[in-house]
């Protein structure tokens, strides 16, 4: 999981606020300590925390909770908004016309986000191409290269090229016709040199991007807020896109350098695969860490995965405890094309996710690859009525998909343990309740 080591700590806090008997300013100052330590350990700047913490702190003790919250439900939810405060306003990229600069320094991922950006487009609907303007670095023009081919997006570079400025005009000149989205990739060093301000200047006047991007490495840390300032002061930077963010504990560095340069983070990267790159809600981030899931970011992939079916819905029903082996076919796909599991348990709130993170992820995702071949091999009356299905058809079904009937019955019992599973779940008002707020508030 994304920042593993913060994420622990802070759902420990909220549980000590969740099981107290009672609120007092003990109890307050001890969450409060309890924050600083987590948020320190994470490398957030150390600024921040203390201000984080004195505003948590006041707010606890002076502010009377609204009608209908509880004192520890209110504090809780102080914890969440002001953590998703030192994270700064969220912001989404527009879909329309744009030209898009990428800035940053070497091995930061910036070549790499650029091709999971075009994919973020393409899936919106938008037609992208990539320029390679980083004519300094050996094999960047080889690999943007590479990256379009595989993202299946138009690309331009000119392999030995002096002048970058020249050769991200000639890319602008090609596709400003053709392409909705223009990313354009550019030089890094480093370490931030005048060389490297000079021709992020240069580029900057001649394609007069509407977004500049800044790529930071989780890793960074601390350093992270002096590169983005200093960047800022250059060419006034959009947004913040983080990446490696699974590899490392030490994650609150980056994330807390927005605040200090008031540029909004807009990504974030999680992995190598391009489902491990989505768009950064300080909000949902932040019920992530502490446990509460994210069920609107959970939507948006849903809603992509299915392509044009509706997402809502299904998730409706899901949680309804009202579905056959068709749906629960079409669940198989959907979560398929979302990505690993273990990140769509991510999403879930702890009273749900906990269920699903009790098996071993990959093992899981092997079984549900093996349960949709015997899947296809029933019918279609079978899968709307698994009841039917009894010791003939299992074994003509486990004959067709090439399996042992007790693979066949571990499908159905797979079944009937999502079955109940749901039930429960749609039997737990306040659970769902909560829940279908969510679903809500993500229309």
């Amino acid at each position: 999981m994304v920042l593993d080591n913060l994420g622990d700590s802070l759902k420990r806090t909220i549980k000590k606020i969740a099981n107290a008997a009672h609120v007092d300013a003990a109890l307050v100052k001890e969450v409060v300590r309890d924050i600083q330590r987590a948020l320190l350990q994470a490398d957030v700047n150390v600024k921040l925390v203390l201000a984080l913490s004195k505003k948590i702190e006041q707010r606890a003790l002076e502010e009377k909770p609204p009608a209908g919250m509880s004192n520890r439900e209110h504090v809780i939810h102080i914890v969440y908004e002001e953590l998703v405060n030192i994270l700064g306003a969220s912001r989404e990229l527009p879909m329309k016309k744009q030209i898009i600069m990428m800035v940053g320094l070497y091995g930061q991922g910036k070549t790499t986000t650029c091709g999971k950006l075009a994919i973020y487009f393409k899936r919106k609907g938008l037609r992208p191409a990539l320029i390679a303007g980083d004519i300094h670095r050996p094999a960047a023009y080889e690999q943007l290269q590479q990256i379009a081919a595989q993202v299946e997006v138009p690309f331009y570079g000119e392999k030995g090229a002096k002048n970058a400025v020249k050769v991200i005009e000639n890319g602008m000149d090609k596709f400003k016709r053709t392409a909705d989205v223009i990313i354009v990739d550019t030089s890094g060093r480093h370490k931030l040199e005048d060389d490297l301000i000079g021709e992020m200047k240069a580029i900057f006047k001649a394609i007069k991007p509407d977004e500049k991007l800044l790529v930071i490495d989780a890793a960074m840390g601390q350093q992270s807020g002096p590169q983005a300032k200093a960047f800022n002061d250059a060419i006034g930077i959009t947004g913040i896109v983080l990446t490696k963010l699974d590899g490392t504990a030490k994650g609150g560095g980056a994330l807390s350098a927005s605040s200090e340069v008031g540029a909004p983070i807009v990504f974030v990267g999680t992995g190598e695969h391009s489902a491990d790159f989505e768009r950064f809600d300080p909000s949902g981030f932040i019920s992530r860490l502490l446990g509460m899931g994210d069920l609107k970011s959970l939507l948006e992939r849903a809603e992509e995965s299915m392509k044009g079916q509706d997402a809502e819905a299904t998730a409706r029903k899901l949680m309804s405890g009202k579905f056959n082996l068709n749906d629960m076919c079409s669940q198989m796909d959907m979560i398929a094309n979302m990505g690993p599991l273990s990140k769509v348990a991510e999403m879930l709130p702890l009273g749900l996710s906990g269920k699903v993170k009790d098996a071993d992820m990959q093992e899981t995702q092997r079984r549900l690859a093996r349960f949709k071949i015997i899947l296809s091999s029933m019918t279609n009356e079978e899968r709307e009525k698994p009841e039917l299905i009894q010791a003939a058809r299992i074994r003509r079904i486990a004959k067709g998909a090439g399996v042992e009937n007790k693979d066949v019955k571990e499908v159905l019992r797979y079944y009937n343990q999502m079955k109940r599973m749901m039930k429960g779940f749609s039997s737990d008002r306040k659970m769902r309740r909560s829940l279908m707020r969510q679903l809500d508030v993500g229309k």
